[in-house]
């Protein structure tokens, strides 16, 4: 890597490289202007139609911009790997149509079927962990001194499968706990540049602990403020009674644990779900795309708008949260958390970022090799966990209940069985029977190819 770097070279290599976020990821790189940045950018995916379009994306954004990032694209997997210095995988497995089938199933039997969270993200693990394993094998053999950074959901169950192969070389990455590290900063009139967030748990599972400023904890300064509260969209969602019952700040997708029965009704009598509303959305996108004269750059902006503005709206009807503000709209950015954290790496830079890492001690409750989500220091030999305080009891018990489910659902791929699918089913906190989790499994096999593995 440093000598291709002392050659003036820096390749990343994008799995899903025909994604409809991609844009975002080329957009950071096109700002990049340090020395040392990517120079050359390498698109994989399955799909030549996706690949083609966003290929025209990148072309808009980079008109203008001296020494923009090369693209080349290939559906050639051990292509796109060689030669690689960071690793950037986003796919999904199944597309769209395989997350409308997640939720819709789970739906049928009145869980919920969102695609991290409960029913609809274990099938979803079920059927991307194989995947996501044998990209691993073959990153150790074709690109064994890249760095893998993993935003493939569900991102800590998939980083944990890849870590089985690949150790500490694979990071995962979510703009989740960023996006509400800096809100609620914002909501503080503090820099959110400038303070440090006590963040720690799960993907899709973590609680806001402290927003330190100069050594000082402002969080319960927060706390103690409902109009400060109610001005960001964590706020609104659970509401600020419960925030203070809980002494911390839930990530959004503790609504699905803590609101369960409302965010499952809101999603039955919506008229489609959030994974069918995206798969006729971007199925419009890139259909347009194949006429040579649309704009492409202009067509993905006004795709991305409608789609940042729907995002979690079953939840807000839940909670009676409204509309998202503009404030709200802006995510932690996953692509900017990806650049910061392939510079640290690549120039040993060192900075602090809110990972998804082996554990190593900082969840006492887990064990070493368990990945959670949690402050790490990078350099150069990668992200290190920083030591966080125990959670509480309440947040200790989900973790671990999740940690085991996802343990489950690795057992499950690598044993091609059944038997370890309904049992992570069965022992999710969102499923609540034993006999429900053995249908989803029948289900979600007889709609799904990839799981044919199952025995």
């Amino acid at each position: 890597m440093r000598r291709r770097e002392r050659a003036g070279e820096m390749r990343l290599t994008i799995l899903g490289g025909g994604g409809f976020r991609l844009p975002l990821v080329y957009g950071a790189l096109l700002g990049d202007r340090g020395p040392g940045r990517v120079t050359r950018v390498v698109l994989h995916d399955v799909d030549r139609g996706r690949l083609s379009a966003i290929v025209r994306v990148l072309a808009d954004q980079a008109a203008g911009v001296p020494d923009a990032p090369e693209v080349t694209a290939t559906t050639d997997l051990d292509e796109a790997l060689r030669g690689a210095d960071f690793v950037f995988s986003a796919i999904r497995v199944g597309g769209l149509a395989g997350r409308a089938a997640d939720e819709r199933v789970a739906l049928a039997e009145g869980v919920l079927g969102q695609e991290t969270v409960g029913a609809g993200g274990i099938a979803y693990g079920l059927r991307t962990v194989p995947v996501a394993e044998e990209i691993a094998r073959r990153v150790a053999r074709l690109a064994p001194r890249a760095w893998v950074i993993n935003f493939t959901n569900p991102a800590g169950l998939v980083t944990e499968a890849m870590s089985r192969e690949l150790g500490d070389r694979v990071i995962g990455i979510c703009d989740s706990p960023v996006g509400l590290g800096r809100r609620a900063a914002r909501a503080l009139g503090v820099d959110p540049d400038t303070a440090w967030f006590d963040y720690a748990g799960l993907n899709h599972l973590g609680w806001l602990r402290g927003v330190r400023v100069a050594g000082r904890d402002e969080l319960p300064r927060l706390l103690a403020d409902t109009g400060r509260l109610d001005s960001f969209e964590e706020g609104r969602l659970f509401g600020p009674e419960w925030i203070r019952a809980l002494g911390a700040i839930p990530n959004e997708y503790l609504h699905y644990y803590y609101f369960n029965r409302e965010t499952v009704r809101a999603y039955r009598t919506a008229e489609r779900t959030r994974g069918a509303f995206l798969q006729e959305q971007q199925a419009a996108f890139y259909a347009a795309l194949e006429r040579p004269d649309a704009p492409a750059l202009q067509t993905w902006d006004r795709t991305r708008a409608e789609r940042e503005a729907t995002y979690m709206a079953h939840n807000r009807e839940a909670a009676g949260a409204g509309e998202r503000d503009e404030r709200d709209l802006e995510s932690g950015g996953y692509e900017k958390v990806a650049l910061a954290l392939m510079r640290a790496i690549a120039h040993d830079r060192r900075t602090t970022l809110v990972l998804d890492v082996r554990n190593r001690g900082a969840l006492p409750a887990l064990d070493g090799d368990a990945v959670v989500e949690v402050p790490c220091l990078v350099d150069a030999n990668g992200a290190h966990p920083v030591a966080v305080s125990p959670l509480p009891d309440h947040a200790t018990g989900l973790v671990c209940a999740v940690k085991a489910v996802e343990r489950e659902v690795l057992e499950a791929a690598r044993g091609r069985s059944r038997a370890r699918a309904v049992t992570a089913f069965a022992l999710h906190p969102l499923v609540d029977s034993v006999t429900v989790a053995r249908r989803l499994v029948d289900a979600y096999t007889a709609v799904h190819p990839g799981l044919g593995y199952l025995r």
